[in-house]
């Protein structure tokens, strides 16, 4: 028997992710979330036209875009972005792209699922501030509902994302609930997570579902007067403190109570949480670290001790199993990484939601 072995050639069609044109869309036209007060630039934390804090590095950390994210809405096969920092070179305990990039999570099944990232252009030498990417490609078909982190660690200019020609892009509406203002140091600010979505004031409002306000201040978060002046005009449904990180025991002693007092001007039964610093790895073999940071806890506590005698809304957690006990949970001894930043919410998560709710908020 002869057989006939006949084959067809089918030609499939082939389309490049390169022959799709691509439609940029201003961000700043989207939902921008993650100011605790309005600002007249799309993508700065703090106005410092209304709010000065006499001190440039604070004015410029104001200015960044920490904590801010882009909402939206879209059916396209990828997302791309451009986008305009700072000239400034990464810092030396940051990722370029915590610093200077983008995070990119798209909702599933309920759940806020890493996407991809924007990674910030570092080959123009010290005059780099702009940036473009594809941040995720080869989609399937459907709507996506992305959360977009905008850098931490510096401001930004501008945002313009990219789709494919013929898709949509609609602002999506807040997803997350009630306002929890989060301020503090270099810890919150999030200096040695790995992307802008890592911190741990990011990370607890999307495991929570709470709209978390980033105030995070690196090395500059000392209880000073203007922050508390700052404080007191922000709605709040809560207030977090990483306030104890950086002011010295005799600072904290000058500073406490006068913080607080202005907080409570306006805020007279709004919860504040204080937490205790972590224990730095920095003491372990440094005796001058070692008393000067024992000092400090030791001032913290004998704060908030006096003070909750007569305020029944001011709470304090201890900050023992912030680190974990392997001594790798730290970029550089002080600065979490995402480990310490997972075992800093494994220890601080329950007891910050069994106060929340006390007040009637809900996760």
């Amino acid at each position: 028997m002869r057989r006939i072995f006949v084959i067809f050639a089918v030609m499939l069609p082939i389309v490049a992710a390169h022959a799709q044109e691509t439609v940029y869309h201003d961000a700043s036209k989207l939902t921008v979330i993650g100011k605790a007060v309005e600002t007249t630039k799309p993508f700065t934390r703090i106005d410092t036209s209304c709010y000065r804090f006499n001190d440039k590095v604070i004015d410029d950390f104001a200015c960044h875009s920490t904590g801010l994210a882009v909402l939206f809405a879209t059916d396209s096969p990828f997302i791309k972005a451009k986008w305009q920092t700072s000239p400034a070179n990464a810092s030396e305990n940051m990722t370029a792209i915590a610093q200077k990039g983008l995070d990119l999570y798209i909702r599933q099944d309920g759940e806020w699922v890493f996407a991809g990232v924007g990674r910030p252009d570092m080959a123009k030498g010290p005059d780099f501030d702009r940036h473009e990417g594809t941040i995720v490609k080869a989609m399937a078909p459907g709507r996506k509902e992305c959360l977009m982190y905008l850098p931490l660690y510096d401001r930004l200019d501008s945002l313009f994302i990219g789709l494919a020609d013929g898709s949509y892009i609609e602002p999506l509406a807040n997803p997350f609930r009630y306002r929890i203002v989060i301020k503090g140091s270099s810890v919150t600010h999030g200096l040695a997570a790995s992307r802008p979505g890592m911190s741990y004031v990011a990370r607890f409002g999307r495991d929570n579902g709470l709209y978390c306000f980033n105030l995070g201040f690196s090395g500059k978060s000392k209880l000073q007067k203007e922050y508390a002046e700052y404080l007191a005009d922000v709605e709040a449904d809560a207030f977090i403190f990483d306030a104890f990180s950086n002011p010295s025991a005799e600072t904290i002693h000058e500073n406490f109570d006068r913080f607080v007092d202005i907080i409570r001007a306006s805020h007279p039964e709004t919860p504040l949480i204080f937490m205790q610093t972590e224990r730095r790895e920095s003491r372990n073999f440094d005796t001058w670290r070692e008393d000067f940071e024992s000092r400090k806890q030791a001032a913290a506590l004998e704060e908030i001790k006096e003070r909750m005698k007569h305020d029944r809304h001011i709470y304090f957690i201890p900050s023992d199993d912030f680190l974990g006990d392997e001594h790798i949970a730290t970029s550089d001894g002080s600065h979490p990484t995402d480990l310490g930043f997972t075992y800093m919410l494994e220890s601080i998560s329950p007891k910050i939601r069994r106060i929340l709710r006390r007040y009637g908020i809900r996760y």
